[in-house]
């Protein structure tokens, strides 16, 4: 076996601490562009809160971010396959899997 054969087969070791492993919960994201980068925000939105409060920033060169939709794609493609299909709604009054916060009058 020669030595790319041996690199391709231990792979790449990736490192996820628990502090990262916790995730941050994003339900809006802002996606922009220039000529040399793709720019993701993933936000936040609270009820009753004006702003909408970015969590992560993560910024991509171009053939990452296309890699980044394939990816993507591929994964929903494979979601969809083992729990049906994810439905969008079409009309405002449709039922939604995430429920707008300016609907309905929940209390805690």
């Amino acid at each position: 076996m020669n030595e790319n054969e041996q690199k391709q087969q231990q792979g790449l070791q990736i490192e996820l601490t628990p502090e990262m492993a916790q995730g941050e919960y994003a339900n809006f994201a802002i996606i922009t562009h220039s000529s040399s980068d793709f720019i993701l925000d993933f936000a936040r939105i609270l009820p009753g809160l004006p702003k909408a409060s970015v969590k992560s920033r993560v910024i991509l060169a171009p053939e990452h971010a296309k890699r980044l939709l394939g990816a993507l794609q591929e994964n929903i493609m494979r979601y969809e396959r083992e729990f049906g299909p994810i439905k969008l709604p079409n009309k405002p009054q449709e039922p939604r899997t995430i429920a707008p916060f300016n609907v309905g009058g929940g209390e805690a």
